[in-house]
């Protein structure tokens, strides 16, 4: 345990040199930092998905690479080892750099308070990319930073610049240079200047690192010789004084530089020595009255690139408030592009950056800008002909705001958010790879230098808003690093190489996570990849070696991380989440080696990691992926499936595995006893090359029930199933049960399984055992599957001398042993003779079987003796027809054969064949299954064009002549196929049909369109005689359907049927003819008539005193036949005048009062209450349609009540009374409620009509002028109702007038366009005076749009339909009604009724309570 402090010593030195070196070389000003060559270039462009060169980002070469163990053993220190002069100058937390190295992802919008807006939040990327930025801060210029503010008074940092050196500007004018050591090596100014000047508000050294320009916050600048600390030049008078210098930036050209001011301005500035006096000539590039620009971004190429021909136009970036500029200041100035930035928020700072990319097999600049949450990219050409081109590239969407945006390398870019988060970028993709918070940064702003406070902050007001959040001096990249400027530090970032963030992920015990991200790297899928170089192959096997070593540690530590107590399943658990992702891998590095040799002894120490290990094993080997497995692996494997019982899992394995390393004898034997018959049949072939033993085996179970006569259990049938297709494999040259048997070995495995089938007896054969016992056995088990095998495998034959002897022999067998055994079915022989058929029907059969044998088979089926199995005998036969076997038959012999054992779809086949498609009709009759199935054959032969006219002319006649059985077996379908085919034979028909009854079914179905038949009764023009023929039977048949029947029948005469209904005594019928007629009178008397001898009845049995059950039905019958009665007379009372009225009602009202007249009061009647009831129904009927007094009237001067007896009729009278006193109350509360809807309608409109218009806006919503246009002084203003405000000029230009009744009449054209109702407001000639004069009212009834408008406004007042809708509908209904006699259902509105919406509701309320 001693060593081990020394060790750890040794990697933080180890580590610390690492980093140190990597500083001293970032900053060495002797070998240059930007190392990206055309031969860089070469290979980005050849590899698009290749990884960095390790050089374009100075990523050190380390003598020895840390090995696993001292990275996992290292420290959390990686710092510099830096010792600071004096500590505590430098005012700063003791700072772990790993806080910096984990991603933060935060919400969106925490803080920001320009971005609560956003809600969207990124996924954690950090698991996929790992750590891809390395965060450190710089101690030693920090340190001195702080120092400098405290020992020389120079104030806080206010700019940084970065090149071989790094310059830090300060608040009192001081610029501080630092060397590749961090040691401070000039201090350029002094505060007196700084006193004069103000801040360094910009900073910039040229490309050769010679020469430094300061910008001041008062608008100064001076140039600085790095090389000798002198000052060459102070330069006051190169912009408008009083403005603040906000960038100044050296071009590709020493002696040119670019400044920008807070008055928005740029200028360029020239630089001259003549007669050694230095000058600066300033030339202004921009002016700030045309727009502020507050960003600019030279073009800088590589020493590599300065052939590149856009270097020759100098292209500078110019970002204003408003839009980006691109131009040209050489060869003569030129502006090339211009791109506005859309809507954006005002406070969003302006962005450019350039960068050489690849695109399209060319390197070209290109331009990132974005002001706000969008990124866009434009790619600069330059054509053949000296023009530039620029061409926007796909845009990158955020979900945050942006302060600073960076190329880090030509795939990768940083972006700084408004709440100071850091964003790490993949351009091509768009995927967030890291984010990093760099709050403790403490960020410095330029805000001051945006007011130009040290000028009096004489700036806009758009520029100062912007300064907000501007740190365009605060943040340098150079060299593929990316320098902050804090308050008291600076911080560099840069791009992890690919083991830096592997091995991140291992310090944080994140193993899986670290195998999946090195896993990217060798397949090229990761992104911002650094220290990858060579040719993809080598590049992989460096990754795959140092995943080796991580798998190594990963099973080392699987197993030490085991819980040592506990549930097994607790272990299981544990190592099925280890184990697998180490055999994934080692295959996936095709490391098999390494998995069954190391791994696999490793993790076979303990039982159950060894256990989990072998059961990963499984979908690979199922999938084939996975071949090659050692012999011990292959052992343990069967051994551990086998101790779980998982038997299906080993039968799948075995198959799928080269076992000819295994105890072949050992492995068959477990099959056998575990019925794994796959596997034992595939160890057998792959591992013997034994392909009859199997079959053997398998034969030997079932062949013994079959032969028996028995039923096969489930496992038996299993296993005949698997031998049929085991034979049908090897005979067809497949091995079993996947795969293919190796070409050589197939002529030979096809004569073994053929020689085997045909042997004359099993080995080890009993006396009694018949000839061919495993054709036999196949026979029993499947009869038509063993022949399907046979036909296929007959298929693959050669037409040599070999295979046609042995499918003679073979189908010689079958014929013995089928034919001359009786214990085959007759499925089974029909089969056989099927099979046969199908091959001797080849053209190139040459088989030969004896024709007698068909005779026999025939004999056989046809049997008359046997009537058992028929229908299956029968499709035997068909079968046997159809495959060709009709060619072995004399076809006379068998129809007759046929049509004795009833077998009708053989004749039909027959028929067929031979045209006579009458004969098949019969057949059809015949078949008591089939039967029905005769009218679609028939259908189907009139209909289907290909017959001859004779061959429709003998079905048709064929039909006719069984037209009393086709009817009486489906009178629908006989009716149907006589009216479609033989319309204008429908007389012949019925003349045929003797039987009434079916007479009658044939006609109603044909007549009666409820029966359902699909003909068109238009079509079928058939006589009123054949319509009152079907009526007269139904009267005889069916007299209760009469009426309902009339009502759907057409085509008959009224007096013709009156009389067939008069005949028969329907006097309901006859009164519904009559009234159907037009005799209205004619039909009430024959009502009448059978109203009075019902009342006649009652009163017989009242005077009989017979008492019974007929009661009742008598007084319903009463009830039924006077309802029908007031019906007949309510229908047709508003077609007659008052005097024919009376000659209805009156005689109806004595025939209902007459028995109450006979019974005297003493002895009253019986049924008095219910006849008196019935009475007051009929009063109460005829009350709608006969006054009041005339009523009262012809009561009264009845000579019954004419002599006192008013008593009796006391009731009739007070149930009038009480009837008008309802009515008069409902009219007085209807017309009270109409009254009120109608003066709240009025109001609502009233107060819509005189409401003002409020305009949405102030401009013309069409041409989006404002509405005072000068120099259309007569134009006028239309205001709608919605808002919407436009010129009249512009509406009449978008059609939206209507010309109504000689007046125009406007329409809105945004509402109209929208799909909404127009809404309208009138012009006025006054506008000038602020006055809209509302038109006249017109009287016509056409609603204008306004009119339309305040009607719907007033609909949608109402929360349910108003009462005047109500009523109005009632009364269109009572209007509308098509008093049809006895078909009141039918009449109802045709439109969509408020009654019939699913909402309706009545709010009924109780009435109001009257006082006595």
């Amino acid at each position: 345990m001693e060593n081990e402090p020394d060790h750890e010593n040794v990697e933080q030195s180890l580590c610390a040199k690492t980093t140190e070196e990597e500083l001293n070389k970032s900053f060495n000003i002797e070998a240059s930092l930007s190392k990206f060559s055309y031969i860089d270039l070469d290979k980005e462009l050849e590899f698009k998905n290749d990884l960095i060169d390790d050089k374009e980002f100075d990523i050190p070469q380390v003598d020895t690479p840390p090995t696993l163990e001292s990275i996992l053993n290292e420290t959390d220190d990686e710092d510099e080892s830096f010792v600071l002069e004096d500590p505590t100058l430098l005012n700063i937390d003791t700072i772990d750099s790993h806080s910096y190295d984990t991603s933060s992802v935060a919400s969106s919008d925490s803080g920001d308070r320009t971005n609560l807006k956003r809600k969207k939040k990124l996924p954690d990327t950090f698991s996929l990319h790992g750590s891809v930025m390395r965060h450190s801060l710089l101690k030693g210029i920090s340190a001195q930073i702080v120092s400098a503010a405290d020992k020389v008074d120079a104030g806080l940092p206010t700019a940084i610049a970065v090149s071989s050196l790094i310059a830090v500007g300060t608040s009192h004018g001081l610029a501080l240079i630092f060397d590749q050591n961090q040691a401070l090596r000039l201090c350029l100014g002094s505060t007196s200047v700084g006193g004069q000047y103000g801040a360094i508000s910009a900073l910039s050294i040229n490309n050769d690192c010679s020469r430094l320009l300061c910008g001041f916050a008062k608008g100064q600048i001076t140039m600085w010789d790095l090389a000798s600390g002198k000052l060459l030049r102070s330069i006051t008078d190169a912009h408008p004084p009083g403005t603040a210098i906000l960038h100044i930036k050296f071009t590709d050209d020493p002696t040119l530089a670019i400044c920008n001011d807070s008055g928005g301005s740029v200028f360029e500035l020239t630089f001259k020595r003549v007669m050694g006096v230095r000058t600066c000539e300033s030339r202004c590039l921009f002016s700030g009255s045309k727009g502020e620009v507050c960003c600019i971004e030279p073009l800088h190429s590589k020493p590599e690139l300065k052939d590149h021909p856009i270097t020759q136009f100098s292209l500078l970036a110019m970002a204003s408030l408003t839009k980006i500029l691109v131009i040209g200041l050489k060869p003569s100035l030129k502006v090339w592009m211009t791109f506005p930035y859309g809507r954006m928020d005002p406070s969003s700072v302006p962005l450019l950056a350039w960068h050489f990319v690849a695109v399209h097999n060319c390197v070209n600049p290109m331009l990132a800008f974005c002001r706000g949450d969008v990124v866009h990219f434009l790619l600069v050409k330059r054509d053949e002909s000296g023009a530039i081109h620029v061409t926007k590239q796909k845009r990158l969407h955020l979900y945050y705001d942006l302060i600073n945006f960076t190329w880090i390398n030509s795939r990768t870019v940083v972006l700084l958010d408004s709440v100071e988060k850091l964003h790490v970028i993949d351009r091509q993709t768009q995927e967030e790879l890291e984010t990093v918070e760099i709050s403790e940064v403490q960020l410095v702003y330029n805000s001051s230098h945006f007011k130009s406070l040290a000028t009096g902050g004489n700036v806009s007001q758009a520029l100062a808003l912007v300064g907000e959040k501007a740190c365009y001096q605060s943040i340098s990249s150079y060299g593929g690093q990316i320098f902050y400027l804090g308050t008291k530090s600076v911080y560099v970032m840069m791009l992890r190489s690919w083991r830096e963030r592997v091995d991140h992920l291992l310090k944080q015990d994140c193993l899986t996570e670290a195998l999946a991200l090195a896993w990217s790297f060798h397949e090229g899928k990761a992104k911002a990849v650094v220290g990858l170089s060579g040719d993809a192959s080598k590049r992989k096997a460096v990754v795959a070696d140092r995943m080796v070593e991580i798998l190594f540690h990963y099973a080392d530590r699987a197993l030490k991380k085991c819980p040592d107590q506990g549930k097994i399943q607790v272990m299981e658990q544990h190592f099925q989440d280890m184990v697998p992702v180490i055999v994934d891998y080692c295959l996936l590095l095709q490391r098999k080696d390494l998995l069954f040799s190391q791994m696999y002894d490793k993790l076979s120490e303990n039982s159950v990691a060894k256990g989990v290990f072998l059961e990963c094993l499984e979908p690979y080997i199922l999938s084939d992926k996975l071949v090659g497995i050692t012999p011990q692996v292959m052992k343990d494997l069967i051994v551990h499936f086998q101790d779980k019982k998982l038997m299906e899992n080993v039968e799948a394995l075995i198959v799928h595995m080269d076992i000819t390393s295994l105890d072949i004898q050992q492995v068959v034997l477990m099959c056998w006893e575990n019925r794994l018959y796959d596997a034992m049949i595939y160890v057998y072939n792959r591992g013997m090359n034994e392909f009859i033993s199997p079959m053997e085996k398998l034969f030997r179970v079932i062949a013994p029930p079959l032969n028996a006569g028995k039923t096969l259990t489930d496992e038996q049938v299993v296993m005949g199933n698997k031998l049929l297709v085991y034979i049908s494999c090897c005979l067809a040259g497949r091995a079993y049960p996947l795969g293919d048997i190796p070409e050589d070995l197939v002529p030979l495995v096809k004569n073994q399984v053929f020689e085997f089938l045909i042997r004359l007896h099993s080995s080890e054969a009993s006396p009694e055992e018949e000839i061919y016992p495993y054709v036999r056995t196949l026979l029993h088990f499947d009869t038509r599957e063993f022949l399907n095998v046979l036909a296929l495998t007959f298929e693959d034959f050669k037409n040599d001398k070999q295979a046609v002897e042995y499918q003679q022999r073979i189908v010689d067998i079958l014929l013995k042993v089928m034919v001359e055994n009786s214990d085959f079915t007759p499925s089974q022989v029909g089969c056989l003779f099927t099979f046969l058929a199908r091959q001797l029907a080849k053209p190139d059969n040459t088989l030969f079987v004896n024709r007698t044998l068909f005779d026999q088979v025939l004999e056989f089926l046809c049997s008359p003796d046997d009537d058992s199995r028929h229908s299956e005998r029968q499709q035997v036969l068909l079968e046997l027809l159809q495959a060709g076997g009709i060619v072995q038959f004399e076809e006379s012999r068998l129809i007759r054969m046929a049509e004795k054992a009833e077998f009708y779809q053989i004749c039909e086949f027959m028929y067929e064949r031979e045209h006579q498609y009458d004969k098949i009709i019969d057949c059809y009759l015949r078949d008591p299954l089939r039967e029905e199935e005769v009218f679609n054959y028939i259908h189907n032969i009139l209909s289907i064009p290909g017959h001859s006219a004779e061959e429709k002319q003998s079905v048709w006649q064929k039909a006719m002549d069984h037209i009393e059985e086709l009817v009486s077996l489906k009178p629908c379908k006989a009716a149907e196929l006589v009216a479609t085919h033989f319309s204008e034979q429908i007389e012949a028909v019925i003349k045929k049909l003797q039987n009434q009854v079916l007479l009658f079914k044939f006609l109603r179905s044909l007549l009666d369109p409820r029966e359902g038949i699909h003909v068109n009764q238009e079509l079928l023009q058939i006589s009123p005689c054949i319509t009152e023929q079907f009526i007269e039977l139904l009267c005889q048949f069916n007299p209760d359907q009469v009426i309902e029947t009339l009502q759907v029948l057409e085509c008959y005469r009224l007096e013709e049927t009156i009389q067939i209904t008069q005949k028969y005594q329907l006097h309901e019928v006859t009164a519904y003819l009559l009234e159907k007629k037009g005799d209205i009178h004619g039909a009430f008397l024959i009502m009448l008539k059978r109203l009075q001898s019902k009342l006649q009845e009652i009163t017989h049995q009242e005077e009989s005193k017979i008492l019974d059950t007929k009661e009742d039905s008598s007084l319903k019958d009463v009830e039924d036949t006077m309802v029908e009665t007031i019906a007949l007379c309510q229908r047709n009372s508003h077609n007659l005048n008052q005097q024919q009225r009376e000659a209805l009602w009156f005689p109806l009202l004595e025939a209902m009062m007459a028995p109450q007249k006979l019974s005297s009061s003493a002895a009253p009647h019986l049924h008095a209450e219910a006849l008196k009831s019935l009475t007051m129904q009929v009063l109460n009927s005829m009350a709608a349609f006969i006054a009041l007094p005339s009523i009262l009237q012809r009561i009264l001067q009845d000579p019954v009540y004419g002599k006192g007896k008013l008593g009796e009729i006391q009731g009739l009278i007070l149930g009038m009374l009480d009837t008008f006193n309802y009515e008069q109350t409902l009219l007085e509360t209807t017309t009270s409620l109409l009254n009120q809807d109608l003066h709240w309608s009025l109001c609502n409109l009233r107060a819509s009509v005189t409401r003002g218009l409020n305009p949405k806006q102030d401009y013309c919503s069409i041409c989006l002028q404002q509405y005072k246009r000068r120099q259309e002084m007569a134009d006028e203003i239309i205001v709608f109702s919605c808002g919407h405000l436009y010129h009249s000029f512009c509406l009449q230009n978008k059609e939206c007038t209507i010309e109504i009744e000689g007046q125009t009449r406007w329409t809105c054209y945004k509402c109209r366009s929208s799909n909404k109702v127009g809404k309208l407001s009138e012009n006025s000639s006054e506008i000038k005076k602020g006055r809209i004069t509302p038109s006249q009212a017109t009287s016509e009834p056409v609603l204008d749009p306004q009119q339309i408008q305040a009607f719907d406004q007033l609909c949608h007042l109402y929360r349910a339909s108003s009462r005047l809708a109500l009523l109005t509908e009632l009364s269109q209904n009572r209007s509308s009604e098509s008093y049809r006699p006895f078909s009141s259902s039918q009449s109802g509105p045709a439109f969509n009724s408020i009654f019939q919406n699913e909402n309706f509701q009545l709010q009924l309320i109780p009435p109001p309570v009257t006082e006595d």
